[in-house]
């Protein structure tokens, strides 16, 4: 939840939010110039494959190719939420993993947009949350054995945007669960989160189950989630499905909708992006 501010400041943190987020848009268009210009040099029979965790709610248990800068990319609608009636969203997730049982992961917000927000939320356009943690293999997939992973994500900043149902954290940990079985990819994720609200800090609990079957160059993804929400004793449920298409061995554009079950959920979310992962290794492997 984020708190609320004076009538008298917001035209400075109008100002400042319109510099923060012209300098993430120059970082973004340099990263984007940077990804096609090492896209255009690589040899395709380098490319190592992407492992995307967007666009549902659940995380693969499995890495990413270590060694290499994984890109997560993507612009999300929402419509009538507990803070909003619509907001429209973009989200960059980094990933990089330095051993082949431990990953560091960086997740940002830099563009939100709200319309018809209530209580102490803010209008307009607002600077959303950056979070930073790890990833790590405890039980890696074998055969018909699972991969399960556990991960710790913690909040470096809150950002000032509106939450959508799920709402925001400040750290949290998750049981990861991945597994193939019958030419279908089964994920499911055990979520632990702290939320705060002023001085109360407060548990919240969520699990996911994903279920993906490849169509040829594409991925059908159906998904169940289901959140608590502590600070208004309700539950926020969805369910979420997805297409995916590999245009590359290292690029997945992928498009889909969620609709909310629950009167405290929010009622529907249209999102599209893509994965990218940048085709040169950052270091020599050993050999």
């Amino acid at each position: 939840m984020h708190k609320s501010r004076s009538a008298s400041n917001l035209g400075s943190q109008a100002r400042t939010a319109g510099k923060a987020i012209s300098s993430r848009a120059l970082v973004v268009a340099f990263f984007s110039l940077s990804i096609a210009h090492a896209c255009a040099q690589a040899p395709a029979a380098e490319m190592p494959l992407a492992n995307p965790a967007r666009p549902t709610v659940s995380t693969p248990a499995t890495l990413t190719p270590v060694g290499y800068l994984q890109l997560e990319n993507g612009g999300q609608y929402a419509d009538a939420s507990q803070e909003f009636k619509s907001q429209f969203s973009t989200n960059q997730v980094t990933k990089l993993t330095v051993t082949p049982r431990l990953q560091a992961i960086g997740l940002f917000e830099p563009f939100v947009y709200s319309h018809g927000v209530v209580g102490d939320a803010q209008p307009g356009i607002q600077p959303g949350g950056i979070s930073v943690g790890v990833q790590g293999v405890v039980l890696p997939g074998v055969g018909r054995k699972p991969t399960i992973s556990l991960s710790y994500i913690r909040s470096v900043y809150g950002g000032s945007a509106p939450d959508i149902d799920i709402g925001s954290s400040q750290q949290g940990v998750i049981l990861l669960w991945s597994e193939d079985f019958g030419g279908l990819h089964i994920g499911t994720n055990g979520i632990f989160n702290e939320q705060t609200q002023g001085d109360v800090r407060r548990g919240q609990f969520g699990q996911t189950l994903s279920v993906s079957h490849p169509l040829g160059p594409f991925v059908l993804a159906g998904e169940l989630w289901h959140f608590t929400q502590p600070f208004s004793n309700g539950n926020a449920v969805g369910n979420l499905w997805a297409l995916s298409y590999a245009a590359r061995k290292n690029l997945v554009i992928d498009a889909g909708f969620n609709h909310g079950f629950t009167s405290s959920s929010t009622q529907w979310e249209g999102f599209a992006g893509f994965t990218y992962l940048l085709p040169h290794r950052l270091w020599r492997a050993r050999k």
